[in-house]
């Protein structure tokens, strides 16, 4: 028997509300499963996007609903683009006010949890203290990306300035209910080209407000795009390997290699000396003028070349707190040019080689590039150390890649241990002291001595033997 008319709406009425419930049962089954009823009250995020490197600084006010368990940790969700160029994420707990406002770090790591939808990556803030309920907590999130400024156009000549392009969302991407959020852009300059309006939004001077939005749902995302004049040099450092050789005689010798190229909008056209020289405040804006190396104090030996030679063009500082190497490169680096250069210098072993309570020996260095404002994407750290040390151990504050193998220098036997640690993504949040501990022997500081000591005497032995004999064939 057919349908009479008057049920066909109730019909269509029921189809359309089953469709409704199959749907949000695939994208409630597709989601991670959360701790607890945790909700974001409020949140601010505020980009930095004068520099090469964009930084973002996120204060949520996090509330765990009544009557639900405590939660140990908060989520924090990254698109796929976002993760890939995630370089560091720090988060710390605000407690106070004002000046006695204190901040206690937590750790950060990526959660184990499934992907959220579309493909969002997920971070865990790990609480010190759980969460309990109806218990309300501000959490201060910092976070790098790199490589997320797009350079539009891709070519520019030598006096036009440098236009980029920045892609985010207006509302916080968040794997909970978000009641109210800010988001604030902060440029270099005025000049800014065009940006995605999503009301309410403003612009004042430098900076472009989104917000504020209200109940917003878990996983909301509204994509924005900017486009800014940004002449900041984008430098980029390809490959670093930096070689920290110890010597118990007293020295700490450290050599850089840089292969650096500048990632911004690609030079067209001739390069004009004469106009660069000429017209500073026009010629070659986004050029690299010069680099900022902030090296230890008490560095000794310093030297800079390429492989050509020496390059004069540096300036050191130095005093009892910090050492400071302000270097130009050969010729000034346009977008997409690369140049190859050395570093090297000395340290004294007493201020970086120490012992600790077990008796062990350790070094004291700092990770990362002492390059200023600059992006590594492959770093390589290798600290030879004395012949005859055993069981190394490197103690690094966050993850790396890291082997031990051997190498040879002058006078070994046996040859150098030497701690290989590698990480992609560097960035100056990177440079933070790491320790590499190892067993020494001070009798082994006699092996180099007693060698030379042997060739000698040997040498001496072979001479005497040489004139004490009569190697002639003739007959006396």
């Amino acid at each position: 028997m057919a349908p009479s008319p008057s049920s066909l709406p109730t019909a269509i009425s029921s189809l359309l509300l089953l469709l409704l419930l199959a749907a949000a049962v695939s994208v409630y089954s597709s989601s991670p499963v959360l701790e607890g009823g945790i909700r974001v009250v409020s949140a601010e995020k505020r980009i930095d996007l004068t520099g090469s490197i964009v930084k973002v600084f996120l204060t949520l006010k996090v509330e765990n609903a009544a009557a639900a368990p405590e939660a140990s940790q908060v989520l924090l969700a990254f698109t796929p683009t976002e993760f890939e160029r995630l370089a560091i994420v720090k988060a710390a707990r605000a407690e106070g006010r004002r000046k006695k406002k204190m901040y206690i770090p937590h750790a950060v790591k990526a959660s184990d949890l499934a992907a959220a939808p579309n493909g969002h990556r997920l971070y865990s803030v790990l609480l010190s203290s759980a969460l309990k309920s109806a218990e309300v907590t501000t959490l201060e999130v910092f976070y790098v990306l790199t490589h997320s400024l797009e350079p539009f156009p891709a070519e520019i000549t030598q006096s036009d300035p440098q236009l980029v392009y920045y892609r985010d969302s207006a509302v916080l991407l968040s794997p909970y209910h978000v009641l109210e959020q800010t988001t604030y852009l902060k440029m270099p300059s005025n000049r800014v080209e065009s940006f995605t309006r999503v009301d309410p939004t403003s612009r004042t001077g430098t900076e472009v407000k989104y917000g504020t939005y209200y109940d917003q749902l878990p996983n909301s995302y509204v994509p924005i795009l900017v486009h800014y004049e940004n002449n900041y040099p984008f430098a980029v450092v390809e490959e670093l390997v930096r070689k920290v050789e110890i010597s118990h005689w007293g020295n700490v010798q450290i050599t850089e290699q840089y292969k650096l190229r500048h990632g911004g909008a690609r030079h067209k056209g001739v390069f004009s000396r004469l106009e660069y020289q000429s017209r500073p405040s026009i010629s070659g804006l986004s050029s690299f003028k010069n680099l900022l190396a902030r090296l230890p104090p008490r560095v000794h030996s310093v030297y800079y070349r390429d492989e050509i030679g020496n390059i004069s063009s540096s300036h050191l500082r130095s005093d009892s707190h910090k050492s400071e190497l302000e270097i130009e490169p050969r010729y000034p680096l346009f977008g997409g040019w690369h140049c190859t250069f050395t570093i090297g210098y000395g340290l004294p072993l007493q201020d970086f080689v120490l012992e600790s309570d077990d008796g062990r020996r350790y070094t004291n260095l700092t990770f990362g590039c002492p390059l200023l404002d600059t992006v590594v994407d492959d770093l390589t750290i290798k600290v030879v150390l004395p012949e005859g040390s055993k069981n190394p151990q490197a103690v690094v504050p966050f993850v790396v890649e890291q082997h031990v193998e051997t190498s040879y220098s002058y006078l070994d036997v046996v040859g150098r241990t030497t701690v290989v640690l590698k990480k992609k993504n560097v960035v100056g949040e990177h440079n933070v002291p790491f320790q590499v501990y190892y067993e020494f022997k001070p009798i082994f500081m006699l092996a180099e001595p007693l060698m030379l000591i042997s060739a000698v005497f040997l040498f001496f032995v072979a001479c005497i033997a040489y004139l004490h004999m009569d190697l002639s064939i003739r007959k006396s």
